[in-house]
Formats: C-alpha cells, sequence, structure tokens
C-alpha cells in the first residue's frame, strides 16, 4: 500500500521497546550499528504505507525525575521509578487495520531477533490531544 492510498485505521497501537542495558553492553559496534538501521527502514516503511503516527525514544532512566505530591507538595527523586533491569526505551504509536497487523509490524523491529530485549504492543484505549505526525 502506498501513502496515496492509505485509509485511516481506527484501531491505534502502541509498540513498546524494553531495554536490558546489560544486553545491549554485550552487542558489537556492528550490532548496535545493524539495530539502528534496521529501526530506520522500519521508520521508512511505516511512514510509506501510512501507518506511523508518531515514534519516540527514551534517554536512559538514570536521568529520569520521579514527581509525587506530599502534604500538597511536590517531591522529586531523581532516577528510575523502579529498580529493574529492564526500562522502557521508546515507542512506536501506529494507526493500522488490527492487531495481526500491529503483531507483524512489531516483528520486523530489530529490537525482536535479540534475546533479553522484549517488544510489547498494546491496543491504545483512549486517547485525547494533538500529535504532529
Amino acid at each position: 500500500m502506498t501513502h496515496q492510498e492509505y485509509e485511516e485505521y481506527d484501531m491505534q497501537f502502541l509498540i513498546s521497546m524494553h531495554i536490558n542495558p546489560a544486553v545491549l553492553d554485550a552487542l558489537t559496534d556492528e550490532e548496535k550499528a545493524a539495530i539502528g538501521e534496521g529501526h530506520g527502514r522500519f521508520i521508512a516503511a511505516l511512514k510509506e504505507s501510512g501507518e506511523l503516527i508518531t515514534t519516540q525514544a527514551l534517554v536512559d532512566p538514570s536521568q529520569a525525575a520521579v514527581v509525587s505530591v506530599r502534604n500538597g507538595q511536590p517531591v522529586v527523586t531523581d532516577g528510575p521509578f523502579l529498580e529493574s533491569k529492564e526500562y522502557l526505551g521508546g515507542f512506536y504509536l501506529i494507526d493500522c487495520e488490527d492487531k495481526d497487523r500491529a503483531i507483524e509490524l512489531a516483528a520486523q523491529i530489530p529490537d525482536t531477533a535479540i534475546a533479553g530485549l522484549g517488544v510489547e504492543v498494546r491496543q491504545v484505549m483512549f486517547a485525547d490531544g494533538q500529535l504532529e505526525a
């Protein structure tokens, strides 16, 4: 399907990529480059098919801030919310025909071929706001 033939679907899915730093650190520079190139090809294909809404990559959780409110005052803690080996590294928000297509697309993400990295597909239940594509 070319972009000109694209029709908007009513089903949106979040494809999230879960990163394990130890797994990434064990990869060679060539393997890391291949992952980046694979994501580039995947993004280009999603743009061509018209199924990409947006994609974002997140910084390492060590640079995160956790915000809570106690006694009416914000309390900010540096670092990740969860102490965990894996963390959310980024996501693709897609608009496609159905869950089977979302899974088919997710299987094209290079991370799926590496043991210890996870890719999850979840349908969007509610959306509001404006995203610029």
